[in-house]
């Protein structure tokens, strides 16, 4: 990744825009038995105003079938009409009776805009949110969003909006699925809120030039990595904290559950000089439409020494920035802060997709989605670009769709790696290591796949104890 220090330092304020074993790549929804199962929400606005500072969506969710549901199966989905193109948003959860912690909120573009809603709030339940019995509701969830510049909201053309619901009441313009599965209400015309389908295909596509590596390799200096086209990165330079280095040495590889597995480490003692860094990317940049997936473990705590660091952990793909404000960069981001950052207090995941920016003065062209839950463990994440959208999953599930406007235009590397924002988590001396681990990587060009798709085409390629391939064309 370029450097990025004062960039992503300044993303919050400027342009900020959820483990599995090994047996087992993708979790395919449960379908909802709708003979037995059965779902109401109700709705009060806190803020009724046309316009405000904040929306603040308030909810119960009531199990009306005839057996229990696990919460961490519902979503429940809020339409709006975003303020500007580039407007982004941030979730908070003010008080709710399942506890804060266990409500997650993340932010989605509608396939088919409508002059109300072009843009929806998703609410979603950690495991610790429990299960509801049959009758039984969530009781209080008082939710909110605003803008990230906190500029007024225009709530008078928003779909969900509901001005004079000031008491809760049953509220059909919002939707509420279980196992993937729409129960209640109904979503703006021509945005059926089921992603991925009921029913997806899992046998991939056939053909399509494909990067698979199961990153099965002896150590940093197997030549295999640089004839597979990868780079262990050793130059200097950003992104991270001044002073840093980039540790090829702490690029190592081991099995776990019968799959080679490749780990970054990233150590620190509190000071730039003794910060070491990690990070590995194809030497060819020639990837471009079609699907990447990785399956990745984000780690909450450091292997070893007191935590606290303002770390990054990534996959994502990039270009060069030819100049200021180029319209032909591109860059597709996973990042999980698992302790915070660029103003965030705690674990944050944010998919970002990026047309172009402009290091001084700042100015940032992005779109993102986040949710502010803890991802540690490990995760399929995939991402999927075409000729209209972006689109994140994180473990099978749609995790954010990012506009036409932010495709690119020029192909990409395929790159991780783990840093450190700066050292505002945590004044220690006392040295601290973090582990970001990569089970495998895939690009399939041109082909837009499902992560069932995926989870198919990567058991495939296991079945057949094939461990690389590489015949997407060079750009």
């Amino acid at each position: 990744m370029r450097s990025r220090t004062n960039r992503l330092r300044a993303t919050t304020a400027a342009a900020l825009a959820v483990g599995m074993g090994a047996a087992a790549l993708t979790a395919l929804p449960a379908t909802a038995n709708a003979a037995t199962d059965g779902l109401s929400v109700q709705y009060r606005t806190s803020a009724s105003g046309a316009s405000a500072d904040q929306a603040e969506p308030w909810f119960k969710v009531t199990n009306t079938g005839t057996s229990g549901i696990a919460l961490q199966n519902v979503k429940i989905r809020y339409y709006f009409k975003a303020d500007s193109a580039n407007a982004t948003y941030r979730f908070a959860c003010s008080w709710a009776v399942k506890g804060c912690a266990n409500v997650t909120g993340t932010f989605g573009t509608l396939a088919n805009p409508t002059p109300t809603a072009d843009r929806y709030l998703e609410i979603g339940f950690t495991s610790g949110a429990g299960s509801l019995a049959p009758g039984a509701d969530t009781g209080d969830m008082q939710l909110r969003f605003y803008q990230s510049t906190w500029a007024p909201l225009n709530q008078s053309d928003d779909y969900s909006f509901g001005a004079s619901q000031t008491s809760y009441a049953n509220w059909s313009k919002v939707t509420a699925q279980l196992a993937g599965t729409t129960l209640w209400g109904q979503a703006p015309a021509g945005n059926d809120p089921t992603n991925p389908p009921t029913d997806p295909p899992t046998d991939p596509p056939t053909g399509g030039a494909t990067l698979f590596d199961d990153f099965n390799y002896t150590s940093h200096t197997d030549p295999r990595i640089s004839a597979n086209g990868w780079s262990v990165r050793s130059n200097s330079g950003g992104p991270g904290v001044s002073g840093a280095t980039w540790a090829p040495e702490n690029v190592t590889f081991a099995t776990t559950g019968g799959n080679s597995v490749m780990n970054l480490e990233t150590s620190t003692a509190g000071t730039g000089a003794s910060t070491e860094q990690t990070e590995i990317l194809t030497k060819a940049t020639k990837f471009k439409n079609g699907t990447y997936a990785a399956r990745v473990r984000f780690s909450d705590v450091p292997k070893s020494g007191p935590d606290g660091d303002h770390l990054v952990q990534t996959f994502f793909t990039i270009n060069d920035l030819k100049a200021p404000l180029a319209d032909d960069y591109a860059e597709y981001d996973f990042e999980y802060l698992p302790n915070g950052g660029w103003g965030e207090p705690s674990d944050i995941l944010y998919t970002t997709s990026w047309e172009t920016y402009q290091a001084d003065p700042w100015v940032a062209v992005n779109q993102h989605s986040e949710s502010r839950q803890s991802y540690t463990g490990w995760h399929d994440l995939v991402l999927t670009i075409d000729n209209s959208s972006i689109k994140y999953y994180v473990d099978g599930q749609l995790f954010g769709t990012h506009d036409a406007a932010y495709l690119p235009e020029r192909p990409m590397s395929i790159n991780f790696n783990q840093w450190l924002i700066d050292f505002g988590g945590l004044t220690s001396s006392t040295p601290r290591a973090y582990d970001e681990q990569v089970d495998y990587v895939l690009h399939v060009k041109d082909q837009v796949l499902t992560p069932a798709q995926v989870a198919s085409k990567v058991a495939a390629y296991r079945s057949a104890g094939t461990t690389f391939q590489d015949d997407v064309p060079a750009a």
